[in-house]
């Protein structure tokens, strides 16, 4: 009983640690939107059957991270720069709901939370390490989402983060080489007094710049390091 506990404990971790390496990768952009991940390459890269490797794969399709083709290739996710401006739009109104829920509802122990995610957002910046930032960066948010109490919008959000992990790591490198990565710190400092203070309708105005903040600079980057004719402005109601 001990060796089959074991057994089964070994084969959990091998998918688990494939998944995790490679959802690192791509959230980093070591490995670039629509590379090939091919099974046969990544078993032997990770000494592995190609089970683990294959469910790896479907979790982090689960994750809109990679995508199946229809000849059954899988690629890393393309960022998908020409509906950028509608991803924009729904980020912006679900940080924007989300955040005035948060400071209608908090309570005091919403507050505790939101302080802790906050100080550790900012411990993260100052690590300067993208990854530790990204997922920091969303569980503040997150934290935020939880005061709101709606599951939905939460949900919503959530998704949405995730979906834009990618982006933000390129908002990162565009912020630390302006200099201007102090707006981050400061942005989510204000968004917290505002719920502290149950100030709904600065919560709202806060957190729609900081919607405006994330894309303009994504924008910007794209500009500098691309050559597009796609359109990247938002639509007049997350203007």
């Amino acid at each position: 009983m001990v060796k089959e506990h074991e057994v089964k404990r070994t084969k959990g971790a091998s998918w688990r640690s494939v998944y995790e390496t490679l959802r690192n990768e791509i959230l980093s952009l070591v490995l670039q939107p629509g590379q090939l991940l091919d099974e046969t390459t990544l078993a032997e890269r990770f000494d592995l059957s190609r089970s683990p490797v294959r469910e790896a794969l479907i979790r982090l399709s689960g994750d809109d991270l990679v995508v199946t083709l229809a000849n059954r290739s899988t690629i890393v996710a393309p960022i998908e720069v020409a509906i950028f401006p509608k991803y924009v739009e729904a980020l912006d109104i679900a940080q924007r709901m989300n955040t005035r829920l948060a400071a209608e509802l908090r309570t005091d122990a919403d507050l505790k939370i939101i302080a802790r995610r906050l100080k550790e957002f900012e411990a993260a910046v100052k690590s300067a390490n993208h990854l530790v930032m990204s997922e920091a960066n969303k569980q503040f948010h997150m934290a935020i989402a939880a005061a709101g109490r709606n599951p939905y919008f939460a949900s919503f959000y959530e998704r949405l983060l995730n979906q834009g992990q990618r982006m933000l790591h390129l908002h990162f490198e565009y912020l630390e080489r302006t200099h201007d990565g102090y707006l981050l710190t400061d942005e989510h400092q204000l968004m917290f007094e505002a719920i502290k203070a149950k100030d709904v309708e600065r919560a709202d105005e806060l957190a729609h710049a900081h919607t405006r903040q994330f894309r303009d600079n994504f924008i910007d980057f794209m500009r500098e390091n691309y050559t597009t004719d796609v359109a990247l402005g938002l639509t007049q109601a997350a203007e």
